[in-house]
């Protein structure tokens, strides 16, 4: 069976104005058939025909689909010009596919939230990120988080995003605890208070550590015209600095190190605000204890609030930073993602052991740095 559709396209949207069956000599067989779309510009003489082939059956082969004045003309050339780390034959190749996509499911552009619509449209995305999309749609849990943007860009780059945020923060608290006792060791009881504002700090910005450096699928809107230099520079950088950039579309080298700055700045006030609400408990738990046992007020020390704060700061932005953004966009992405990608439980058993080592040689790190600059003392053994 073969389908003509033909196209009168104007700025914004293309829609089927008839469709023509064909049936062949045996209408309920499920062979496979062709769908020929073709949109013709009369002012530029200029048409174009895509070819969509499916193997299964469709009771609605294409409902609506949109398009711009970009799709390539008779010549087989992106009338964008060549292909650019912006625009040319890599946006228009994600265009064809994501439309074609949108057809083999059976679903319209207007089915689908209007940031992957202008995404699609602008061909900022391949067909492969709108198949994702729907996919974790079946899921009632992921179409709830679907909702939120950070949320969405990050389960469209890695359909196992969510699963690394349980990941972290379920191993958090105990591997932070084993490395805390692996450098103190005899000193563990004397300084529990410590530990237990480390433990704190940890798990609160563990959440942090893993949503701002993984990689996304970017949907949001073009930066206003009117927008600074460097805020437009900031907002083109990726989120992460190792991450794979999709097709038609490129980073710079200082783009990516401007992702590492940026996710700094962030992970810096995440750091502080987290180490100041766990240092404050600590002090508060401290005074307690020296309360109810009077013999303990000149073991125990407070602990510097402000200095730990700022301190913690600068090792989330500078340690926890780098160590965050090789995990997720050298390990993971470039390297076991494409080895394991048909193999999702070996993948996410291989994640979980990588981000579990980086979890404890990060308490590790954490404790040597704390005694380096001088905020935190170990103490003697008599």
């Amino acid at each position: 069976m073969s389908i003509a559709a033909g196209f009168t396209p104007s700025s914004r949207s293309l829609r089927f104005s008839k469709l023509n069956f064909n049936p062949s000599s045996h209408p309920q067989s499920p062979l496979p058939f062709t769908a020929n779309l073709r949109t013709t510009t009369p002012s530029a003489g200029i048409s174009t025909t895509l070819t969509w082939r499916s193997n299964r059956d469709r009771k609605q082969p294409v409902l609506v689909f949109s398009g711009g004045d970009g799709i390539d003309g008779g010549n087989g050339r992106s009338s964008g010009g060549g292909g650019g780390g912006k625009d040319g034959d890599g946006f228009e190749g994600n265009k064809k596919e994501a439309i074609l996509a949108l057809a083999e499911i059976g679903r319209s552009l207007d089915s689908v939230p209007k940031d992957l619509a202008a995404a699609i449209e602008t061909g900022r995305i391949p067909g492969s990120i709108v198949l994702r999309y729907f996919e974790l749609e079946k899921s009632p849990f992921f179409r709830w988080l679907l909702q939120f943007g950070g949320f969405k860009e990050r389960l469209l780059a890695d359909d196992l995003f969510f699963a690394k945020v349980a990941m972290e923060c379920s191993v958090g608290i105990f591997t932070k605890t084993a490395a805390e006792y692996e450098r103190r060791r005899e000193n563990f009881f004397k300084e529990l208070e410590i530990v237990f504002a480390d433990v704190v700090m940890a798990i609160i910005a563990d959440f942090m550590l893993v949503y701002l450096p993984a990689p996304t699928v970017s949907l949001r809107p073009p930066v206003a015209v009117n927008a600074g230099v460097i805020t437009k520079f900031f907002y083109n950088c990726p989120d992460n600095a190792f991450q794979v950039a999709l097709s038609g579309s490129s980073y710079s080298f200082l783009q990516r190190i401007g992702a590492i700055v940026r996710n700094g700045a962030k992970l810096f006030a995440v750091g502080t605000t987290s180490s100041l609400v766990g240092t404050v408990i600590t002090n508060a738990l401290i005074n307690a204890k020296k309360a109810v046992d009077k013999s303990s007020a000149d073991e125990v020390e407070n602990v510097p609030v402000l200095a730990t704060s700022a301190g913690y700061g600068v090792y989330m932005a500078v340690s926890s930073n780098l160590r965050y953004q090789v995990l997720a966009g050298v390990i993971e992405q470039r390297i076991l993602e494409p080895l394991l990608h048909q193999h999702k439980l070996l993948l996410s058993a291989l994640c979980f052991a990588v981000r579990t080592g980086n979890t404890f040689l990060g308490s590790l790190l954490w404790v040597d740095y704390a005694r380096w600059i001088g905020i935190q003392k170990a103490q003697e053994v008599e």
